[in-house]
């Protein structure tokens, strides 16, 4: 028997509805905002396994609790206790979904990539993700675990 077109449409949608479900994750110090959801796609479980060569969308909802200019992402990996910078493509999060300036009592979706390079070993790790304001505040700060592996 062959499935009907509409029946293959409900599956591709349950698929990709699976990819993106919001993450259980720790905030770690958001001071001027209040994180609403973190999604990493894709990451159907935690811990989230990066593979090697592949790029991530990172999107995050928040609300801000200050007005602020601009933004700007830092993103570490958390091991033994110490941060290591981790690069991303771009850290202005005006240039990130953001629209500035930021508006207090509003609501963002903040929308970046994570490329996972080739040459990162192969490790489990906390992946820590700030958002700063003007002041150096945290608009948002949040960790997820997870495992880079080939």
């Amino acid at each position: 028997m062959v499935p009907s077109p509409l029946a293959l449409l409900l599956a591709l949608g349950a698929a990709a509805t699976a990819l993106a479900e919001p993450l259980r994750f720790v905030d770690c110090g958001s001071i001027d905002g209040s994180i609403q959801e973190v999604n990493v796609s894709p990451c159907p479980t935690q811990p989230c396994l990066l593979h090697k060569g592949t790029s991530y969308s990172i999107n995050v909802t928040f609300a801000s609790k200050i007005e602020s200019q601009g933004s700007k992402a830092r993103v570490y990996g958390e091991m033994m206790h110490m941060d290591i910078p981790f690069p991303i493509p771009e850290p202005d999060g005006c240039k990130s979904g953001i629209q500035c300036p930021i508006q207090k009592d509003h609501s963002y979706s903040y929308l970046n990539k994570l490329p996972v390079k080739s040459e990162y070993p192969s490790i489990k790790l906390i992946v820590k993700w700030e958002l700063v304001d003007d002041q150096d505040q945290m608009l948002f700060c949040w960790k997820i675990p997870v495992e880079i592996t080939s």
